[in-house]
């Protein structure tokens, strides 16, 4: 009896290691189909194209030239955003996942964050006007319990 309580442990715990990130590919892609890439090279978010697509994690990532498709390719942790691309003010004030506006971002300490923003304002603006490196903290803490959920 110990020995099937053992196995229904261990398969139980291997398909719970084995599940994947929720990334918010609420357009098809994640971050609204925006090259990840660009974020950090260019500046500025840039559209991808359908010619460049790759799937990471069991999301999928659009990119704007198949130089910037290698170089995710190459190091895609690098370039992933934060939270699975939903909004991280969100996941860090209200411990929810919401939808981003992909022009709403900031690349901090070497990370992309995206945010909800609206014709109320910007949650990016009350990001970084608010206590930044404790809302990471609390951003990092909350998505531990959110990243496994589907929203």
């Amino acid at each position: 009896m110990k020995q099937y309580i053992l196995l229904l442990f261990f398969g139980v715990s291997t398909l719970l290691s084995a599940q994947k990130i929720d990334y918010n590919t609420k357009k098809g892609f994640v971050a609204e189909g925006f090259d990840v890439v660009s974020y950090f090279v260019d500046k500025k978010p840039v559209e991808g194209k359908n010619k460049f697509i790759t799937t990471y994690d069991g999301a999928k990532f659009r990119f704007s030239s198949e130089k910037h498709l290698k170089m995710f390719a190459e190091n895609p942790k690098k370039y992933v955003p934060q939270y699975g691309g939903y909004c991280a003010y969100a996941v860090a004030e209200k411990n929810t996942k919401m939808y981003i506006d992909g022009e709403a971002y900031e690349i901090r300490d070497g990370k992309l964050y995206l945010f909800y923003s609206s014709f109320f304002g910007s949650k990016l603006e009350d990001w970084q006007e608010g206590n930044t490196p404790k809302l990471q903290v609390k951003a990092d803490k909350n998505w531990e319990g959110l990243k496994h959920t589907k929203n």
